[in-house]
């Protein structure tokens, strides 16, 4: 996979190499999104799909860069390690190009919210990017953890972009006994069974789990087209529900609106102040 730099208005475009004919640009927006349980799935008019694109969209709004075109030679992104910070890593060691227009940003004018079940998530105004969110879970290893953060200064590169996925022992035993996940390994991702931590070297940090649900979460927002001045806060919410705020946002009258950022807001936009020296490191 490689991401290349993309001009002005472009936005944020997948192109897959290994296809020879027929339409590979897949856009990353919300509106291309299709259902799939376990991670964020981009597919175009003609069938063509993009897998697993929140760690790499969530790296690129951390670090700014709002206009990309990533050239992937098959359906999925690399999981890598689990997180972003791979993806930070070679972002920031290439450098972001200031482009000489102003950016473009969506105000959350009036509060949003949609729920499946008990989870939900929720955006409102603000004059600076946040997220705040809760998770629950039965297993000792995670339980109910919540954070909040501002996303301005940096935050995503010194808070966030190293958190991995996790999952139970029992749900990877369970997806190998249908022949999915075969390739995955505990270098991939945090596993947990009851209040044990398998993956090697344990936690990067006390409240991992919480955090890489807020990475996923910035990542489905990154999907808007835009950065977002507002506030999101999540409550056991997952790709589905994100992705379902983004479509809310947009078909309700009055709730958002595009607008030019002037020097002072555009210095609170995500991705300002990112430097590669905060990166925490990692084992």
């Amino acid at each position: 996979m490689v991401i290349h730099p993309a001009a002005a208005a472009h936005g944020i475009w997948f192109r897959r190499a290994d296809i020879a004919l027929g339409d590979r640009m897949v856009p990353a927006r919300y509106d291309a999104v299709r259902q799939s349980p376990l991670c964020t799935r981009l597919e175009n008019a003609a069938g063509v799909a993009v897998s697993t694109v929140e760690h790499v969209m969530a790296a690129l709004a951390g670090c700014g860069v709002h206009n990309a075109l990533i050239e992937i030679d098959g359906p999925e992104v690399p999981i890598l390690d689990g997180s972003a910070v791979p993806f930070v890593t070679e972002i920031l060691n290439a450098g972001v190009r200031r482009l000489a227009v102003p950016v473009r940003a969506i105000e959350v004018l009036r509060p949003v919210r949609v729920g499946r079940g008990d989870a939900w998530a929720h955006l409102g105004p603000s004059d600076t990017p946040g997220i705040e969110f809760t998770i629950d879970f039965a297993d000792a290893a995670i339980g109910r953890q919540t954070k909040a953060l501002s996303l301005s200064n940096g935050s995503f590169v010194r808070e966030l972009c190293d958190s991995r996925t996790f999952c139970r022992q029992a749900d990877v035993d369970a997806m190998r006994a249908q022949g999915l996940a075969l390739g995955g390994t505990y270098h991939n991702a945090v596993v947990v069974d009851g209040d044990r931590v398998l993956s090697p070297g344990g936690l990067r940090h006390a409240d991992e789990a919480v955090r890489h649900k807020m990475l996923d979460a910035l990542g489905d927002l990154a999907l808007a087209g835009a950065p977002i001045l507002g506030h999101y806060t999540g409550y056991k919410a997952g790709h589905a529900v994100t992705n379902s705020l983004l479509h809310a946002l947009f078909a309700t009258e009055g709730a958002m609106r595009v607008v030019l950022c002037d020097t002072q807001t555009a210095a609170r936009l995500p991705g300002v102040g990112a430097a590669i020296s905060e990166i925490p490191a990692v084992a």
